[in-house]
């Protein structure tokens, strides 16, 4: 099985950012740690930031027959991507929306998310422990799918 993590804007600045908010760890220690529980799963875990919309876009698309399933923290993109929803829709690879932060507990603006009606489920503030509660949780969809 092989699954696609996703980070979109400014994740690549976890461990300097608002560290009260996001925590110190860096998006590199949370996807080394992913990584390694994902290889004692028996996982390909394939990690891609980017803070630019098409690059997401683009390797969504590239995920077609490549991958099983995609863990998404779109960051900013989660509220107002609507190229983001619509290529995840076009590619139909189950996927699950992740946030480090309660986004209900956040400002207005970041109540909506585009991409959460489609989505397997949706984990949001547990810091970097909903990147393991996500993979948990696709992981545990995709093989009840696969029986």
């Amino acid at each position: 099985m092989r699954l696609l993590l996703l980070n979109g804007p400014n994740l690549n600045l976890l461990g300097q950012r608002e560290p009260g908010l996001y925590g110190h760890q860096t998006l590199e220690q949370i996807e080394g740690e992913l990584s390694q529980r994902a290889a004692a799963a028996g996982v390909q875990l394939d990690c891609f930031q980017s803070n630019f919309e098409g690059a997401l876009v683009e390797r969504v698309h590239q995920a077609i027959g490549e991958v099983d399933g995609i863990l998404l923290n779109a960051g900013a993109y989660t509220h107002t991507s609507i190229a983001l929803r619509d290529a995840l829709l076009g590619v139909a690879i189950p996927y699950v929306e992740l946030h480090l932060s309660n986004t209900h507990a956040r400002e207005p603006f970041r109540h909506n998310s585009f991409l959460a009606d489609r989505a397997v489920g949706v984990v949001s503030g547990f810091g970097p422990f909903s990147y393991d509660l996500a993979f948990d949780g696709l992981l545990n969809h995709l093989r009840r799918a696969a029986a």
